[in-house]
C-alpha cells in the first residue's frame, strides 16, 4: 500500500513535469527497492529539466536580443554585451573567410581592455595550412587552456603572438558554419589560464547552427548596404560629371543658369540681393594662335582654378562659353559683387603662366549685374545686364571692371 501511494505521487509529480513545472515535491524516499530507486531518479530528472529549462530559456532571450542587429557589427556588439551568461570571456573576436575561401579577415574585435588589443580589425591570414584549418573542417570548437605554453610550442603563429601580447591566456575557437558553407570563426577569450571546459563547447556547439545564420545573414546585409551606397556614390559623381564642364571643372552652361534660376527664386521669396558676374578672358585667339590649343586649354584650367578661389563657398562658377565664365554670388549687393570681380581681375593678371618655356600674360575683362525689382522670375534680363557690362569693359581696353546701369 506504501507503495502504491508512492506510486500515485510519482505520478502526479510526472504529470506536472508535464505541464512544465519542473520543481516539484517530492514525498520522502528511503530504501533501496525499486521503486525508491524510481522516486530519485524521477527527483533528479526534475531538478535537470528544470536546469534545462532555465538554460534554454536564457538562450532564447539571448538570440532574441542579438537578433535585433542588422548589421554584423550589430549582430557581434550584442553577442558580447549578452553571451557572458552562456560563456566567460574578455575578449570576443570575429574573423570571416574571404570570398575565395582562401584567407581570414578579422572583421570585429572587442575587448574589456582595448588598450591592449595587438590582433585587431584587418587582420589577414591564410587558412590553407593552419590549425583554424582543421577545427572548421570538424566542425569541433577547440580549448586552448595556456596559450603561453601553446606559442612556445608554436613559435610561428602570429596571431598568437598578438593574442598572448594583449595579455590573453586561454581561448575558445568556435567554427562558424551557415547551412553547410564555412564562414568562419568566433574567439572568446580569456586573461586567465584554464578558463573553459567542455561545458563550453556544448553550449556553443548548441547554439553554433543558429548564430552562423545569424552572422552570415548580417554580413549578407552589410554587403548589400555597402553595394548600395557604394551606387548612390557612383550615381552622384555621375550626376556631377554631367553638371561639369570637362576641361575646367566649372559648372557646365546648363548647371550654371539651373543654379541661377535656383538662387533668384531663393532671392525673390526671401527679400535678398542676388549679383553675377560676366567674366572673358581677353584676346583668348590670339592666345590659341600662338600657343595652340593645349597653352588655350592650360590658360582655362589655371583661370578657373583663380576665379574658384575668389569665390566663397556657396558662391557657383560656371563656364558659359568658350572662355566665357559666370559667377552667381547669392545674397551679395551690387557694391560687394563689384569688390570681388575686381579682386578676381587683379589675381588673374597676377598668374604667372608658362607654355613650353614661353611666358603667357592673361588678363580678363568683368561685367556686373545685380538683381532688380523689374526683373521679374526670368534670369534673362540679369545675365543680359552682365554680359552688357562685360562687352563695355572690353570697348573699353579690357582688364578692367564695369557695372550694368539700371534695368531699362
Amino acid at each position: 500500500m506504501e507503495q502504491a501511494k508512492l506510486l500515485g505521487a510519482y505520478l502526479d509529480a510526472v504529470r506536472e513535469m508535464r505541464r512544465g513545472k519542473f520543481t516539484v515535491e517530492w514525498p520522502e524516499i528511503g530504501g533501496d527497492d525499486p521503486v525508491a530507486q524510481l522516486g530519485r531518479e524521477l527527483s533528479q530528472l526534475g531538478r535537470w529539466l528544470d536546469q534545462r529549462f532555465e538554460e534554454n530559456r536564457r538562450v532564447q532571450a539571448i538570440f532574441t536580443e542579438i537578433s535585433g542587429g542588422g548589421f554584423t557589427h550589430e549582430v557581434l556588439e550584442r553577442v558580447y554585451d549578452t553571451f557572458h551568461a552562456l560563456i566567460p570571456y574578455d575578449r570576443i573576436g570575429c574573423a570571416l573567410l574571404t570570398e575565395d575561401q582562401r584567407r581570414l579577415q578579422a572583421w570585429w574585435v572587442r575587448s574589456s581592455h582595448p588598450e591592449k588589443m595587438r590582433l585587431t580589425r584587418g587582420y589577414q591570414a591564410a587558412l590553407a595550412g593552419s590549425s583554424l584549418e582543421t577545427i572548421l573542417a570538424t566542425g569541433a570548437p577547440r580549448i586552448l587552456n595556456d596559450l603561453e605554453t601553446y606559442l612556445q610550442e608554436h613559435p610561428g603563429s602570429i596571431s598568437t603572438q598578438l593574442i598572448v601580447a594583449e595579455g590573453i591566456r586561454s581561448s575558445l575557437t568556435c567554427p562558424l558554419v551557415a547551412e553547410g558553407k564555412p564562414v568562419g570563426f568566433l574567439f572568446f577569450s580569456s586573461r586567465k589560464k584554464n578558463t573553459y571546459r567542455d561545458l563550453h563547447q556544448t553550449i556553443f556547439l548548441e547554439i553554433a547552427d543558429h548564430l552562423s545564420v545569424l552572422i552570415e545573414r548580417s554580413r549578407f546585409c552589410q554587403q548589400i548596404h555597402d553595394l548600395n551606397q557604394q551606387l548612390l556614390r557612383t550615381q552622384h559623381e555621375l550626376k556631377e560629371q554631367a553638371l561639369r564642364d570637362i576641361l575646367t571643372g566649372a559648372f557646365n552652361r546648363g548647371a550654371i543658369m539651373a543654379a541661377l534660376a535656383e538662387q533668384l527664386s531663393h532671392a525673390r521669396r526671401k527679400g535678398l540681393p542676388l549679383s553675377v558676374i560676366m567674366a572673358d578672358i581677353d584676346h583668348f585667339k590670339a592666345i590659341n594662335d600662338t600657343h595652340g590649343h593645349l597653352g588655350g586649354d592650360l590658360v582655362l584650367k589655371r583661370v578657373a582654378v583663380t576665379l574658384q578661389g575668389c569665390l566663397r563657398d556657396y558662391d557657383q562658377l560656371g563656364r558659359y562659353g568658350g572662355e566665357e565664365f559666370l559667377l552667381v554670388l547669392g545674397e551679395t549687393p551690387l557694391e560687394t559683387a563689384q569688390q570681388v570681380a575686381e579682386r578676381i581681375r587683379a589675381a588673374v593678371e597676377g598668374l604667372l603662366l608658362e607654355v613650353e618655356g614661353r611666358s603667357v600674360r592673361v588678363t580678363i575683362s568683368l561685367g556686373v549685374a545685380s538683381l532688380e525689382p523689374v526683373d521679374g522670375d526670368d534670369v534673362t534680363p540679369l545675365v543680359g545686364r552682365a554680359d552688357g557690362a562685360l562687352y563695355a569693359a572690353k570697348r573699353a581696353g579690357r582688364n578692367r571692371v564695369c557695372l550694368a546701369g539700371p534695368a531699362g
